[in-house]
């Protein structure tokens, strides 16, 4: 059995291995894994783009596409991405590419398209032969230094070309347009910020580099979506989710009523959550309105043009317009949740979730580093510029023993390189000089420039060997970038707004979201439940199964909560409006809720929160539970009264008046005040009454003052005032006297 496996021999033995299955599924799934979460999926921290985009944005660049040049069809860049850069479908290059220029789904577009580029009704862009686009601004920063040594290049796939690693990122693209994706094993998404706001809290960054979360939340209080829209999370939640890099916020429509005179009004949605599809979103609305999931809501009309303007008619005037839109949030998309997962790539290589301080830091090195970068890039290109002016001086100041050199040697390099000691490129420079650079006036300009690129090298190396001026630098770059995108522009104008959610009854927002209609619920004594529609006085016409029968019916409302007791002291709560309707024999109450196998039900009613139950078991203890304390919110139910076999719930009764009667099955009455049973959320209870053996019988509370009822099998009503009860009356937990004559012979207060 532990043999090892060979594959059959064949004619050419000679090149199979072999391989451990384990280890090569291993090997290739983890080699799958990096290369979606490097190649693919995560943005790097440093300029916010995925591979993807970063080679649209480059060749856009090497095809000469600036702001200020002219359109190019967006086939023509795709095939540029495709060959050179990007070796996958066209599709989803012109997807991506699509993407940067909608301005519904980036803050900050990177790419300016003219043509179809899709909606925000989910509407596809009209195909890449069609369509052109060029860089926007904002490419343009993300680029700047490209070509002065800012960043590393690697060779494209082919080998034949090279593309950056990272672009130099002057705007602060990760934070300022968000992004999402899935990677293996792991996913980003981030929201979309504002640009100014960003900008603010990177230079006082700069000035405080331990600056806390909280700290950076003062300029950066939350995302700010292309779409506009509300956010209605606190602070501290906001707080946390930028602290721990994960979260989520919850952004809802931004509405107002409009006034239609003769006190009716409409509510008109102005803005929509990020990511959500307009036309999906009215489908959704008018799907539940059919399904009358939206009783408040008479119609639904989408009247947007280039702005969003949908129009919600209330069913009458007199409802109220934020419990509606309350009802709407609960149930529609109007009211949304964006994920925050800023798990990104750090320095280009280890994917990790990091929070709002250490991305913006992460941004500020790499501006830092591509500033000394292209620093010392400048710094080489003025000393080759140094070096070649003071041997064009030379040459001037001995003009003509050059041109002898130059008219009499066979080599005349060599000569001058001994003659004034000069380098090769000074020679090269001399010899390439035009015969019109020989006028006066050259010399002078020569010096000049001489002396401002010794200036300007000098002003380098100072800023190259001093921390301080780096960050001066950077603060001043940061604080260029905050003008063009300043809150006073256009593009730059906060458009996400931060708001507390109203201050609702959940109870009526549960109601609002309900159509209001009259219902007979019905039980079986084997615990079947219906809703019949309409009240319905007769019960003695519905049907049952065999050897079923009608344990209870009552009316109701679908708006109404349905609560169950059961005889083993549990509550369960149903919606009016979830019962099975009334066909046929509805179905077992098992299936609804969590029942117990040796349980029945003791009683169901609907539900008043004012109200307050008497629970009594078997053995005679019993205690108040106020009616609110009754409502579960889950199937499992709520234990209430804790009674363990043989002993069971057997009664709850309305509490009312100020005493109680109790009746044992041996026949003896007691009267106590009310005032002596506790009232409690759940427990065992107290006693009762006092019993040898048996149990009890009934239970009622009523007023004194009003005297004790009862009604015998014969319909005939006794009623025994508070002298007559006199000899009745003790103390709670006393064993009672015998019932007065009349009392009914089953021992309950109703024949």
């Amino acid at each position: 059995m532990g043999q090892e496996i060979l594959p059959p021999s064949g004619g050419d033995d000679d090149h199979i291995q072999p391989v451990d299955l384990k280890a090569a599924l291993e090997q290739r799934y983890l080699a799958y894994a990096l290369s979606t979460i490097m190649h693919r999926a995560l943005p790097d921290v440093r300029d916010g783009l995925k591979p993807v985009h970063r080679r649209i944005v480059y060749a856009m660049n090497e095809m000469g596409l600036r702001p200020n040049s002219a359109f190019r069809k967006c086939a023509k860049i795709v095939g540029e991405v495709m060959g050179n850069y990007h070796p996958h479908g066209d599709q989803s290059i012109y997807d991506a590419l699509a993407r940067l220029a909608q301005d519904f789904s980036q803050r900050y577009t990177l790419v300016n398209g003219q043509g179809n580029f899709g909606n925000i009704d989910g509407d596809s862009p009209a195909a890449m032969r069609y369509t052109e686009s060029k860089m926007t601004a904002v490419s343009e920063l993300l680029l700047e230094g490209i070509d002065q040594d800012a960043v590393d290049f690697r060779d494209t796939y082919d080998e034949s070309n090279s593309e950056p690693v990272v672009l130099p990122g002057a705007f602060p693209n990760l934070l300022a347009n968000g992004s999402s994706g899935i990677a293996v094993g792991m996913a980003t998404s981030i929201p979309s910020h504002n640009a100014h706001e960003l900008c603010d809290a990177a230079l006082h960054l700069i000035k405080h580099p331990d600056a806390t979360v909280e700290k950076l939340v003062e300029f950066i209080p939350g995302p700010d979506f292309p779409t506009g829209g509300i956010i209605i999370d606190s602070r501290d939640s906001i707080i946390e989710s930028y602290r721990t890099g994960r979260g989520g916020f919850r952004v809802r429509a931004k509405w107002q009523t409009e006034d239609l005179g003769r006190g009716g009004y409409q509510i008109v949605i102005t803005e929509i959550p990020f990511q959500v599809q307009k036309s999906r979103l009215i489908e959704k609305i008018a799907e539940l309105l059919i399904a009358r999931k939206l009783p408040l809501l008479e119609d639904i009309r989408d009247e947007s043009a280039e702005d969003i303007r949908v129009v919600l008619v209330p069913k009458t005037r007199s409802v109220d317009p934020t419990i509606l839109m309350e009802s709407m949030f609960k149930l529609t998309e109007l009211e949304s949740r964006f994920p925050l997962n800023m798990n990104v790539l750090s320095m280009g290589r280890i994917p990790r979730v990091m929070a709002l301080n250490e991305v913006l830091r992460e941004w500020l090195d790499h501006r830092r580093e591509v500033l000394q970068r292209r620093s010392r890039f400048r710094l080489a290109a003025i000393d080759r510029r140094l070096e070649i002016l003071s041997g064009l001086l030379v040459a001037y100041l001995n003009i003509d023993e050059v041109i002898r050199i130059i008219r009499e040697e066979d080599e005349p390099k060599p000569v001058m390189m001994a003659r004034w000691d000069l380098t090769d490129n000074q020679v090269e420079a001399i010899l390439n000089m035009r015969l019109r650079a020989l006028r006066k006036l050259e010399e002078f300009e020569i010096r000049k420039e001489f002396d401002e690129l010794t200036k300007e090298k000098g002003e380098i190396e100072a800023l190259l060997s001093s921390d301080d001026k780096q960050w001066q630098t950077v603060a001043w770059e940061i604080g260029e970038v905050k003008k063009k995108f300043a809150k006073a522009t256009e593009v730059g104008r906060r458009r996400t707004q931060f708001a507390d959610a109203p201050e609702t009854d959940e109870e009526a927002i549960q109601q609002a979201m309900i159509e209001k209609e009259p219902i007979t619920v019905v039980i079986s004594e084997k615990g079947w439940i219906r809703a019949l529609k309409g009240h319905i006085a007769d019960t003695a016409t519905l049907t049952f199964k065999e050897g079923d029968g009608l344990k209870i019916a009552f009316p109701a409302q679908t708006t109404d909560k349905i609560l169950i007791v059961t005889t083993g002291g549990k509550a369960f709560t149903l919606g009016g409006d979830k019962l099975p309707g009334g066909r046929g024999h509805g179905e077992p109450l098992r299936i609804m809720v969590d029942m117990d196998n040796d349980q029945a039900v003791l009683t169901a009613f609907v539900h008043d929160p004012a109200r307050k139950q008497l629970i009594v078991s078997t053995a005679g203890n019993g205690f108040v539970v106020p009616e609110a304390e009754l409502v579960a919110n889950t199937r499992k139910g709520k234990q209430i009264m804790n009674v363990g076999l043989p002993e069971e719930t057997q009664l709850l009764v309305p509490v009312a008046g100020d005493h109680v009667a109790v009746v044992g099955e041996n026949r003896k009455l007691l009267v106590f005040p009310l005032a002596q049973v506790p009232e409690m959320s759940r427990g065992k209870g107290v006693r009762l009454q006092r019993y040898k053996d048996g149990g009890i019988s009934d239970v009622r509370c009523f007023s004194i003052s009003d005297g004790l009822v009862w009604e015998d099998s014969a319909g005939r009503t006794f009623t025994k005032n508070k002298d007559e009860l006199a000899e009745w009356l003790a103390d709670r937990a006393t064993a009672g006297r015998t019932v007065p004559k009349g009392f009914p012979r089953s021992g309950k207060f109703a024949g």
